[in-house]
C-alpha cells in the first residue's frame, strides 16, 4: 500500500470520510476508524477488512452507497451523486453534492406520489436513443427534520448506522417504488441553499457537463484513459438530456411549490398531478 493516499474525500470541516491508495494490481479504499476495502483485478473483485466494532449494517451501507458506484465506474458505467423518481412515464433526477436535500426532495416526490428509483448513487446508460436509469436499493436516507416534516407513514427503518444520524427509510407504506430502468427526462442540479425563492434555469451545454462532471463517482481520478471515456459519454448526456438549475429556499413548507415548479418545467413534465 502506499504511504500517501492520491485522493480522498473530506467533510465540511475538513474530517477525511475516504481515502483512495493503490495496491499491487487494484486499490484500497479506507473508510477511518470503520473499514479498508480492496478492489483487486480486471474484474475490479471486492475484499472488505472492517475494524472490530464496524457492524454488518454498517459494512453493507458503506458497500452499497460508497464502494460500489466507484467500482461500476471503473468498469465503464457512468454513475452520480444523485436521487432520481418517476414522473410522466419516465424519470427526473435530483444532483448535488451531499447536504445539498436532493434525498429530501426525492422523498417529497415520492409521498405524493411519483415512484422512487434511486437515492445517493444514480446509473445512467444509453439505450435506443435514450438514457436509461436503473433502479438501485429500495431505501431512501433523512434527516430527522425531514422525516417529521414529510409524515412517513408505515415505513421502515433500517438498522441504524454508528457514523451518521441520518435514518435509512426501507420503501413501503407512503414510500413507493419501482423496480424497473425508465428513461431520463430531465435532470436538477440543485443550488445553494442561501435563496428566497424558487428558480429553475436551463443549463448550457457546457454548464450541465460541468455539473455532471462535478457529480460523478470516479474510483480512479489520475485514470486518463478512463477520464476520457468517462468525458465522452458525458459529454454525449450532456447533449441529450435537459438539464436545470434549481434554487430554492431550503424550507419544507415549499416542497410542494418545488415540486410544482419541477412539473411545469419543461412541455415533456407538464400534465402529471
Amino acid at each position: 500500500i502506499e504511504s500517501i493516499p492520491f485522493h480522498s474525500w473530506t467533510f465540511d470541516d475538513g474530517t477525511v470520510w475516504m481515502e483512495f491508495y493503490r495496491i499491487e494490481n487494484g486499490y484500497l479504499l479506507r473508510f477511518p476508524n470503520l473499514a479498508d476495502f480492496e478492489i483487486r483485478g480486471q474484474r475490479a473483485e471486492v475484499t472488505c477488512i472492517p475494524t472490530p466494532q464496524v457492524s454488518e449494517a454498517d459494512i453493507q451501507h458503506l458497500y452499497l452507497n460508497q464502494v460500489l458506484p466507484l467500482v461500476l465506474s471503473q468498469r465503464g458505467q457512468s454513475i452520480f451523486h444523485g436521487s432520481a423518481v418517476e414522473m410522466c412515464g419516465g424519470a427526473v433526477a435530483f444532483l448535488a453534492p451531499t447536504g445539498r436535500g436532493k434525498s429530501t426532495l426525492a422523498a417529497a416526490f415520492a409521498v405524493a406520489g411519483h415512484r422512487l428509483l434511486t437515492d445517493d448513487s444514480l446509473i445512467i446508460a444509453p439505450c435506443g436513443g435514450q438514457y436509461i436509469i436503473t433502479p438501485s436499493h429500495p431505501s431512501i436516507r433523512l434527516w430527522e427534520d425531514s422525516e417529521n416534516a414529510l409524515s412517513l407513514n408505515n415505513v421502515q427503518r433500517s438498522p441504524v448506522l454508528s457514523f451518521t444520524r441520518k435514518s435509512r427509510f426501507l420503501v413501503g407504506g407512503s414510500i413507493k417504488f419501482s423496480d424497473q430502468p425508465c428513461s431520463l427526462l430531465a435532470a436538477y442540479f440543485l443550488g445553494e441553499e442561501v435563496c428566497s425563492n424558487i428558480s429553475l434555469s436551463p443549463l448550457s451545454m457546457r454548464e450541465s457537463l460541468l455539473e455532471w462532471i462535478r457529480n460523478s463517482f470516479l474510483l480512479d481520478v489520475q485514470d486518463q484513459d478512463n477520464l476520457r471515456e468517462h468525458f465522452d459519454r458525458v459529454s454525449r448526456l450532456a447533449l441529450a438530456v435537459p438539464c436545470f438549475r434549481l434554487e430554492y429556499p431550503r424550507r419544507f413548507k415549499d416542497l410542494e411549490s418545488v415540486r410544482q415548479a419541477i412539473i411545469a418545467s419543461t412541455p415533456l413534465l407538464q400534465g402529471e398531478l
